[in-house]
Parts: C-alpha cells; sequence; structure tokens
C-alpha cells in the first residue's frame, strides 16, 4: 500500500503501517495485564514467537534495542567483553547502551559482509591468557544491516556458535529481521536460531506490525529475562492490543518478505546501471540496499526527495534504500524514475 502521503519512503521498513487484519485483531483483542502473565493475548504471541524460532520461551518487549539490552544483562558478565561484528547495531545503533545498562565493553571483530568466523572467536578467546580483558558473550546480526542485508546462513551461525562453546561463551543473535535471513535463505527461522542462547527478532519492520520486539530462549533465560524488562521499565501491561498485530505479523506477513527482497534487487539493478560501483546488485539478498554515497552525487538524496522519494543514511560513507510491505510496484517505478533522473538536471 503507497504513502498515505502521496511519498515512496525508502528510509526504513520501521516505517510500515499495520495492515487491515492488525486493527481489527487490536480492535478485538483479548487483554489483561501482561506483567501479571494475565494478557491472554501477549501470552499466545509469546508463545507463537517462540515456536517459529524453536525455543522453550518468549518475552514481548517494546523495542528491539530492549530485546539486545535484556540479552547482554542476562547473559554477560558485567566487567567482560562482547565480540561482535565492527558494524554491529549493538555497538553503533543502540547509543552505547551496554556500557550504561549492562556494564560491558565491546570489542569489534572485522567482518566482511557482516560476518566473521570461528577463527575469529578462537583468536579473542586468547586474549585473557595475554592481559586482555575476558571474554563475555558472542553476538552475530542476521540479517546484517550495514553489509546491505545480508543473511548468515546456519552453518556459518554454528560454526561461530561451536567455537563460542569450546569457551563456554553464550551467543546472542541480534535477528530482527530474521525472517527475512530465513525467506531469503529458503529455510526455517528456528533453524538460524538453533545454535544461538538466546535471539531477538522485530515485529514492527518488515513484518509490518505497529510496535514490538520478542526475545527468546530458554525457560530459565526468558524468566531472567522477565525481570531485566522490568528493570529497564519494559513491563507493558494491557499489551494485548498491539500483541494481537504481532500474532497477525508472524501468521500472515513472513512469506510476502520475498515481495521486498525481489523489489530491493530491482533497486540495487538500477543503482549500480546509473552509478556503477555504488553496490552490487548480486549481494543484495534480502530488503537492504546499501550503497556507497561516494559513487553518488552529492545531491542524490536531495534530488530523490524532490521527485517525492524518501532515502536516507546509516553513516557518512552509506545511502540506505529500503523496501517494504508499503512500497509496492507503482512506487518502485516511481523510485526507479528518480533515480535515473538524479544528477541530469
Amino acid at each position: 500500500m503507497p504513502s498515505p502521503d502521496g511519498r515512496v519512503d525508502l528510509r526504513s521498513d520501521t516505517v510500515t503501517t499495520p495492515t487491515p487484519a492488525m486493527r481489527r485483531a487490536m480492535a478485538e483483542a483479548e487483554v489483561g495485564d501482561d506483567v501479571y502473565g494475565e494478557d491472554p493475548t501477549v501470552n499466545r504471541l509469546e508463545e507463537l514467537a517462540a515456536a517459529r524460532v524453536g525455543k522453550e520461551a518468549a518475552v514481548y518487549v517494546p523495542s528491539g534495542t530492549m530485546g539486545n539490552q535484556i540479552a547482554l544483562r542476562v547473559l554477560a558478565p558485567r566487567g567482560t567483553e562482547v565480540l561482535c561484528p565492527a558494524r554491529a547495531h549493538i555497538r553503533q545503533y543502540e547509543a552505547a547502551a551496554a556500557a550504561l545498562n549492562a556494564g560491558l565493553q565491546i570489542r569489534p571483530l572485522h567482518d566482511r559482509d557482516g560476518m566473521f568466523g570461528p577463527e575469529a572467536v578462537e583468536l579473542a578467546a586468547e586474549g585473557p591468557a595475554h592481559h586482555l580483558p575476558l571474554l563475555g558473550l558472542v553476538t552475530i546480526e542476521n540479517t546484517h544491516m550495514p553489509a546491505g542485508g545480508v543473511p548468515w546462513a546456519p552453518a556459518q551461525v554454528e560454526a561461530v556458535a561451536a567455537a563460542a562453546r569450546r569457551h563456554r561463551l553464550p551467543v546472542h543473535c541480534d535477528g530482527a529481521r530474521l525472517f527475512n535471513a530465513a525467506v531469503a535463505l529458503g529455510v526455517n527461522a528456528a533453524d538460524l536460531a538453533a545454535p544461538v542462547d538466546t535471539v531477538m527478532f522485530c515485529l514492527s519492520k518488515g513484518l509490518s506490525a505497529p510496535v514490538g520486539s520478542m526475545l527468546a530462549g530458554s525457560a530459565d533465560l526468558i524468566a531472567a529475562a522477565r525481570l531485566e524488562r522490568a528493570r529497564l521499565g519494559g513491563g507493558m501491561r494491557q499489551a494485548g492490543v498491539i500483541a494481537a498485530a504481532g500474532i497477525v505479523a508472524l501468521t500472515e506477513m513472513v512469506d510476502r518478505l520475498a515481495e521486498d527482497h525481489a523489489r530491493a534487487r530491482r533497486l540495487a539493478e538500477a543503482l549500480a546501471e546509473r552509478f556503477p560501483g555504488s553496490v552490487d546488485p548480486e549481494r543484495v539478498l534480502t530488503n537492504m540496499v546499501c550503497a556507497r554515497a561516494e559513487a553518488l552525487p552529492a545531491s542524490f538524496l536531495d534530488d530523490l526527495a524532490a521527485a517525492g522519494v524518501r532515502a536516507g543514511t546509516i553513516d557518512q560513507a552509506t545511502v540506505r534504500l529500503v523496501t517494504h510491505k508499503d512500497v509496492d510496484d507503482t512506487d518502485l517505478d516511481r523510485a526507479l524514475a528518480a533515480i535515473e533522473k538524479v544528477g541530469r538536471s
């Protein structure tokens, strides 16, 4: 469905609006006090979410950042280091919350396409013998947004998790767009989550719910996570009103993510043709197009905006365009036409 203001909004998939089915479910939701565990709609959502990623339990939280921060607090002892990709969300886009909320230090690992291998974990694990900080946790990001939504395949996740287990380190997956990864790879989300201790995924991005994310793991870990949610102010009382949209997101909105992926590929192909070197379309497997700003005209974003197309940046070097369910083929054609005209006037 096109944007109600007539613009094509490619800034993020967080701008998605709830579907009519979501709005009906929200209006009709049976509710109770979730902090007491008495909201039946939240309970159904948590059971469904846990089942979809193959974990014992899940907890509903207001945001993906809160889900990640809770995982850090539950899994890693204070005063230890967290291994993550250099451009990970927990390092770059959560306002240094790991240090403030969890007393943790982030150790960025060099990543290619948002990934690192088991050898990086093995090397980092040698550090404490040489007076480096103790390690507390390994984290991955699937899909990896700054690399252009690149998905980690199950074998890659398992290899890193196995290395972590050899050193008795837990593993957390920031799976904000986990279902994009699963659809792109043709696997179940549970296959991607099986090797990790906890996994967070967002309902409010490509799945189009208006708010909320899930953190899943073992029953014991999620019990501890509920306490940390309370400490962070994440108890939401009659949250069934919004949880109902999350149920629709998980039952109706996953398979259609393939449409977003196909449209993102078309965007990438147009950018590569118009501005060679800006992006490699072969690497665009999900709904993210991250283009090199230096290969684009300085007026790129302004020119798009003048044509009614919104895009944005994620750092000084990267322009991002994101497809989602509120960008249809007509919107895409408008965006492609705008890209063709950039810098020609």
